[in-house]
């Protein structure tokens, strides 16, 4: 593993003692990122109704793997409060592209908002999704 993939793990923050839960990973997964995340957490990855809470999810989605809703509504399940979810799609160009615009409009049917974008692999693009604030403070809806 190079210092650019320990580093990514760095910039999608994720920190030693963290819990990450794994939705969606298959054999098109970047195997760098997945192991970058497990160094920087100090802990393997953990799959759906496993490990308890969440502190955050790495979510891999393709546009053909059915609808974003629900799978942005699995990725919430046993989410911590104040946890993230890294929705992770094919970069543009790529088999699996999801438009930003179908992200956007998911992501606000789930009751997420966007609070960041990276370029998470080199054919993977990271959408960072979070509860409203408001929502995570108990305040608001």
């Amino acid at each position: 593993m190079t210092t650019a993939e320990t580093s990514m793990a760095d910039r999608l923050g994720f920190t030693q003692g963290q819990t990450v839960r794994e939705i969606g990973h298959a054999q098109d997964s970047d195997a760098d990122l997945r192991q970058a995340v497990e160094e920087a957490t100090g802990k393997e990855l953990v799959g759906v109704g496993t490990g308890g809470p969440a502190d955050a999810v790495l979510l891999w989605w393709r546009d053909e793997d059915g609808d974003l809703v629900d799978g942005l509504h699995e990725a919430l399940t046993d989410l911590c409060e104040d946890g993230t979810v890294w929705l992770l799609t094919p970069r543009t160009g790529r088999v699996g592209h999801v438009e930003p615009s179908d992200i956007a409009e998911c992501a606000a049917t789930a009751g997420l908002v966007r609070t960041g974008s990276v370029r998470a692999a080199v054919d993977w693009q990271g959408t960072e999704l979070r509860t409203p604030r408001a929502r995570r403070s108990g305040r608001g809806a």
